[in-house]
């Protein structure tokens, strides 16, 4: 079943997945059932199901799964100032996407620190994770659609991060436990093996407590969103449904 996306990811809080404890579905109870695409003087609404399964906003004008929708100057007025101030939103969203990523990040720095890692080991992960978060920053800058932040496409980035972290810190551990059981501290061994599980299971719930300093700047985009969705209020598709783009639940 597809999962029904927070506004989050439609205006790209959840473009690191960085946010999800704090996303907009669970501060100001935004959800959408969209993908939203940004293109030139124009905002595209795409899902798989059910109808209208692609919505396409421009000057003046509705689009519904290729019909156009007759509007009245009243509902062109409306519809122009949601394409306004959701583009508004879009830098300030982005810009708790970007502290998301450096609060994260920082967070696996200072849990390497508890590792005891040599200190080769430890400039080479800073130095990776400097790289992944530069280019972590600049893909949610660049970014334009929510289709890059879900599915496939977050999958094949978390992957990318992991294989390059992952085996840094799993041969610095397992040579630290080598080394302790070729001394005869078995015990120090299986120390090291628990805490890298540890480390692993907890690091969830330690960032999400991390990441709650961004929950005042989340808040504050919650009456600009209310707005989004009284603006579309009224407002059908080509088949009489409610575009219904934009729902605030409770």
């Amino acid at each position: 079943m597809r999962m029904t996306r927070s506004l989050a990811i439609l205006v790209f809080v959840l473009a690191a997945g960085s946010l999800h404890a704090q996303d907009l579905a669970k501060v100001c109870h935004a959800t959408s059932s969209y993908d939203l695409t940004v293109q030139p003087g124009r905002l595209v609404f795409d899902r798989d199901a059910p109808a209208p399964t692609r919505v396409v906003l421009g000057a003046d004008t509705l689009l519904t799964d290729g019909q156009s929708v007759p509007l009245n100057y009243e509902e062109q007025d409306r519809l122009d100032l949601f394409q306004r101030d959701l583009r508004a939103l879009m830098p300030r969203v982005k810009a708790i996407a970007q502290q998301g990523v450096d609060i994260t990040l920082q967070l696996v720095r200072d849990e390497s620190m508890s590792l005891n890692l040599d200190a080769d080991t430890q400039a080479q992960l800073n130095r990776r994770l400097a790289v992944h978060s530069a280019q972590l920053r600049q893909r949610i800058a660049a970014s334009q659609s929510t289709h890059d932040w879900h599915g496939d496409a977050a999958d094949r980035y978390a992957n990318e991060v992991i294989s390059d972290i992952a085996p840094l810190l799993v041969a610095a551990l397992g040579q630290q436990a080598v080394n302790a059981a070729l001394s005869g501290d078995l015990q120090q061994a299986a120390t090291l093996r628990d805490r890298a599980g540890n480390l692993a299971g907890s690091f969830q719930p330690r960032l999400e407590r991390r990441l709650q300093v961004l929950r005042p700047q989340i808040q504050a985009l919650c009456p600009d969103i209310d707005r989004l969705s009284q603006l579309q209020a009224g407002l059908r598709a080509s088949n009489g449904r409610p575009l219904n783009l934009v729902q605030i639940g409770q």
